[in-house]
């Protein structure tokens, strides 16, 4: 993670969205709807999602097809799943080679092996990630609240000093950064309730503690100092009165975390060594620990991500193999290690556990069969080298999304995909607003709240249409 300047490094950290979300405020003041609360029982507390940024490929990792092994020179229409199918904990489920940990926890969740990323034409990773985080196609003529900033205005925080929406893992200083920004707010919603970011999780300690060299008195002085600057010119006149006020508001919950023993939770050095190792595959797997330990002490909404920067993780525009290789070293032993510690601590029937990508991938398809979007990648017709073996296009038509806790169902499949070119989903099929609307369901949400925004209502989803997947839920 890149160093801020010392005294800016908290600031910026509890207000990575402030001075952006007044600059993207509107005039009016939110009004929370009459409808906004339906007294559904909530079946979970807590949400955590597990973010697999630049494309996961559905073929080569939780619904694999026919095993393609490497052959120089080998037709690329030929090229299916270039792992092999391994068993799972369920009959009749398997995963791609490599993710076996994974498998082993499936009898305590759900797979849908049956979503559909929208089609937004031109496929860009930043503009599908916007609509999965938001339920929105950008553009919008209002910024529209990340899932985690409606959760956290709604439900609040479950402990006063934690932050209620905090995202792991995801620097804001690599490409595409700006467009990441877009969704990684609260929107209208106000700061208060946006994320609460924290680049490295090895580093989270430092995300809640005074700048190195800066003791808490002088650090008290410099908290007034910026209060103040919110007060003055030209932020007083920037934004709504309502949006000023959220922004103090965060400022000032933020500050009390510094102060309240919840700071240890931050502190990785502080879990045993035995158990740190179980996570310690990287800052993924960092992230899972950190996440874990901040349900522990009351966190309500808990994003953590491979982290999204083009051309690597997940966006596999070559070396597809190679790559999915080590993407899965990184996720299998600490996913399955949060399941285990979430369920042996009595965190996981009140916590939800979602893992899931923007969109899928396919050797030769790119978008959906019906529709003709424009190829990014050049695929040979031959394969002389494993940089071409592998998954390289975008395909939106059949992607695969895991489930635990927070009453989802046990060792449940939902939905199907071709079992030959093109892999698309062909029974049961999920979009966005309903996997939104599941977790909102879970979490005793009314699907039909909403704000009245410049003198139209809206919704947590597009219209309020948005339905659960009763299917998945126990």
């Amino acid at each position: 993670m890149e160093k801020d300047p010392g005294r800016r490094k908290f600031l910026q950290t509890v207000g990575s969205a402030g001075i952006a979300a007044l600059g993207a405020s509107i005039s009016s003041l939110p009004f929370l709807s009459s409808c906004s609360k339906s007294g559904l029982e909530s079946k979970a507390d807590h949400v955590i999602l597990l973010w697999m940024a630049g494309g996961m490929c559905h073929t080569e990792t939780f619904d694999p097809k026919r095993y393609t092994p490497f052959e120089k020179g080998m037709p690329s229409k030929k090229v299916i799943s270039t792992f092999p199918a391994k068993p799972t904990v369920l009959d009749g489920l398997a995963f791609s080679e490599g993710l076996e940990a994974i498998g082993q926890v499936m009898d305590r969740g759900t797979i849908i092996r049956s979503y559909r990323a929208a089609d937004l034409g031109f496929i860009l990773h930043t503009r599908h990630q916007y609509h999965w985080h938001t339920c929105y196609e950008p553009p919008q003529s209002v910024q529209p609240p990340h899932i985690g900033a409606w959760i956290a205005k709604e439900l609040g925080p479950v402990n006063a000093v934690m932050p209620p929406f905090i995202d792991i893992g995801q620097r804001m200083t690599v490409g595409e950064g700006e467009e990441l920004k877009a969704f990684h707010s609260a929107g209208f919603l106000g700061t208060e309730f946006g994320p609460f970011a924290i680049p490295d999780p090895s580093q989270g300690l430092e995300s809640v503690s005074p700048p190195k060299g800066m003791d808490l008195q002088r650090f008290e002085s410099r908290n007034k100092l910026y209060r103040n600057l919110i007060d003055q010119s030209p932020f007083a006149d920037y934004g709504s009165s309502y949006h000023q006020e959220s922004l103090e508001r965060s400022m000032e919950r933020s500050y009390q975390l510094l102060k309240s023993p919840e700071v240890a939770a931050f502190n990785l050095d502080l879990e045993p060594s035995q158990s740190y190792e179980k996570y310690n595959t990287g800052r993924f797997g960092l992230g899972c620990l950190l996440a874990r330990r901040l349900i522990e002490n009351g966190a309500r909404f808990i994003s953590v991500t491979t982290e999204y920067e083009p051309f690597l993780g997940w966006d596999t525009h070559e070396n597809g193999h190679t790559r999915l290789a080590k993407m899965k070293q990184l996720i299998d032993r600490p996913v399955a290690q949060l399941i285990l510690d979430l369920e042996e601590r009595g965190l996981l029937d009140r916590t939800l556990v979602i893992l899931a990508s923007e969109f899928s991938r396919d050797m030769l398809m790119e978008g959906r069969p019906e529709e003709n979007v424009k190829n990014q990648v050049e695929v040979p017709d031959f394969v002389e080298s494993l940089k071409y073996y592998g998954m390289h296009r975008h395909f939106t038509d059949g992607c695969s999304i895991l489930m635990w806790g927070g009453g989802i169902k046990k060792g449940h499949i939902h939905g199907q995909t071709a079992e030959e070119r093109p892999f698309k989903a062909i029974t049961e099929p999920v979009v966005i607003d309903q996997i939104h609307q599941t977790i909102y369901h879970q979490l005793g949400l009314d699907p039909e709240t909403n704000y009245v925004i410049e003198g139209r209502p809206f919704y947590s989803t597009p219209d309020g249409k948005g339905k659960p997947i009763l299917d998945i839920l126990a």
